[in-house]
């Protein structure tokens, strides 16, 4: 492997330091890799110089011009005005879990949010954080200040799942309570009534939003590989049950696989950008996702 795919690797970041280490590695790691591919120009387009006048960025200073002229120049991008993005992410009791050996729902995404809110404002994108589960848990609203960073990851470290969910619920507040139009990135298993979870994407691309959705799932979720004989607790309700897997494997996929098949299809017709994403997925594969996306929204 090499060393910048590391990075990328879900199983690899969970074992290093804080979120904000993971996020710049992840981060890194993604850069890297977009300079090793046919990939480039996801960034604001750089425009021309303009003297610096107090007040500017110091960090848009060039300071190879300063060193050839002893003058102080800053950079002008094309855009002025970028994107505004709001990360809604999932808390509810069910994005707890993991499968032996995987990072749980709910870490892969509170790794990769804040691995994109990183990205998002050295774009000098707004960005800001929902979290819920059958309610609203915290708001912070999009802005683009880069100490907003710490803010947004001191939230996402301090933040455990539990309860039950209630996307549609939460999605429809958020569609009222964002004033200004804008790309909304969510990251949920979905786990709940698909009617009123197609309604509420309904209600956000009804106020003009643009909408990114992560379906994070654990790979077992998806192909029910948990052996001759299992224990499932709802971690949501706490009901448990002993079964033997492979008497309802062939049950369980089908309508698993028609559920993503229908979310997919209302997700297309809505013209909403759908990803579905397993916990062993590299960081990069949903961070291209959302360049793509943002090009789409420019």
């Amino acid at each position: 492997m090499n060393d910048y795919r590391k990075y990328l690797d879900p199983d690899t970041i969970a074992k290093i330091g804080n979120i904000e280490l993971k996020a710049k590695l992840v981060v890194e790691g993604f850069i890297t890799g977009m300079h090793k591919s046919p990939y480039h120009g996801f960034s604001v387009e750089f425009s021309q110089h303009r003297q610096y006048r107090p007040g500017d960025e110091i960090r848009f200073i060039d300071w190879r011009v300063y060193g050839r002229s002893a003058r102080y120049y800053v950079k002008e991008f094309e855009e002025e005005t970028n994107l505004r993005s709001m990360i809604a992410i999932d808390t509810s009791a069910s994005m707890g879990f993991s499968s032996q050996g995987r990072i749980s729902k709910f870490e892969y995404s509170c790794y990769l949010s804040a691995a994109l809110t990183m990205l998002m404002l050295q774009q000098r994108d707004s960005v800001g954080l929902i979290l819920y589960n059958n309610q609203i848990q915290k708001f912070l609203p999009p802005n683009s200040r880069t100490s907003y960073i710490n803010q947004i990851l001191s939230t996402l470290e301090a933040a455990k799942p539990s309860d039950t969910t209630g996307t549609a619920n939460a999605l429809d507040i958020l569609a009222e309570r964002i004033k200004r139009r804008g790309l909304v990135i969510i990251f949920s298993d979905f786990f709940d009534a698909k009617s009123s979870i197609i309604e509420a994407l309904r209600h956000l691309r009804h106020k003009k939003h643009e909408v990114l959705l992560f379906h994070i799932l654990d790979p077992r979720e998806i192909d029910f590989d948990f052996g001759n004989s299992a224990n499932f607790v709802d971690l949501e309700t706490g009901e448990k049950m002993i079964t033997q897997p492979h008497q309802i494997k062939a049950a369980y996929k089908s309508a698993m696989q028609e559920y993503i098949k229908d979310l997919q299809l209302e997700s297309i017709h809505h013209n909403i950008d759908y990803n579905l994403i397993t916990t062993d997925t590299p960081f990069d594969k949903a961070l291209m996702d959302y360049i793509i996306k943002r090009k789409k929204c420019n």
